[in-house]
């Protein structure tokens, strides 16, 4: 087998990875893997045996892949993923299942190739990133036990509080959707995780990230915004603005961001610059 490593994040798959474990050591002679504690510990053991190791697999959510992910950004060294994040929103769009041994074929068979990454002032995202009602949402979800559930529980309470935020373009070109918003989402691929597809036509290799303005919509939508988001048919209407961009500035009256899943307090003005064929993952 290629020379690979496994990074363990023990606080996804509600805090049980033994199974994982178990099975990892039932298949594979001595692994070589890692438990992660932190962030900082999970770069230093990249870093320690970047060196021998060819492909990297994260074990976790959207957050465990881009930390692994940032680490091997412009680098030939490939990312895996076994999903187990309560959205997996980025492994469902690069075909992660979590079956162990569909994983360790993709492996023996070591098919890779490049997709794009962005920045949000300089901080790397992998599959979706945005602020205003979406960042608050993150940043209330984080103080539950996390699952589908709450994540409905905390949108549909948040939805009735939540006041717009301001949007302001630097360009001229883009002007014309200076205003106020409920969520601006930037979207490398199309989900945010359980299968709410949030840009239908974002491409992870096209060079382009779709910028997702989304105004404020009377209670009444909701049911349509969501019927259409979980079959793929989120389109341009009153409410939807979709804009492809491989780069872009403007301010926002918050701080409050989420990248890939994870809140992050992100300072205006805001720089969003995609990493063309910046990342290689294993298919």
């Amino acid at each position: 087998m290629e020379k690979v490593a496994f990074i363990i994040n023990p606080f996804s798959a509600k805090k049980n990875y033994q199974p994982f474990l178990n099975e990892l050591k039932a298949k594979v002679k001595d692994p070589l893997y890692y438990i992660s504690e932190s962030i900082p510990g999970t770069d230093q053991f990249i870093q320690d045996h970047f060196n021998d190791v060819d492909i990297f697999v994260a074990i976790g959510g959207d957050g465990t892949i881009s930390t692994v992910a940032r680490n091997l950004i412009d680098t030939e060294k490939i990312l895996a993923i076994f999903p187990a994040g309560s959205g997996n929103g980025f492994s469902n769009e690069t075909q992660f299942s979590k079956n162990l041994d569909e994983l360790l074929e993709k492996i023996k068979t070591r098919n890779s190739r490049k997709i794009d990454t962005f920045t949000v002032n300089e901080r790397l995202s992998i599959n979706v990133s945005g602020t205003g009602f979406d960042g608050k949402v993150v940043k209330e979800f984080e103080k539950t036990t996390r699952g589908f559930k709450n994540y409905v529980k905390v949108s549909i309470k948040t939805f009735f509080s939540y006041k717009p935020i301001k949007l302001k373009f630097f360009d001229e070109k883009y002007k014309q959707y200076n205003g106020k918003y409920l969520m601006i989402n930037i979207a490398n691929t199309r989900q945010f995780g359980n299968n709410a597809y949030i840009a239908p036509h974002a491409s992870k290799s096209d060079g382009l990230v779709d910028m997702v303005l989304v105004k404020k919509f009377p209670f009444f939508y909701s049911m349509l915004f969501a019927f259409r988001m979980f079959t793929k048919k989120l389109k341009q209407d009153d409410y939807i603005t979709y804009l492809p961009v491989s780069e872009i500035e403007f301010k926002v009256n918050t701080k409050n961001w989420h990248l890939d899943g994870e809140f992050n307090k992100i300072k205006s003005p805001v720089r969003v610059k995609v990493q063309p064929s910046s990342l290689r993952i294993l298919i």
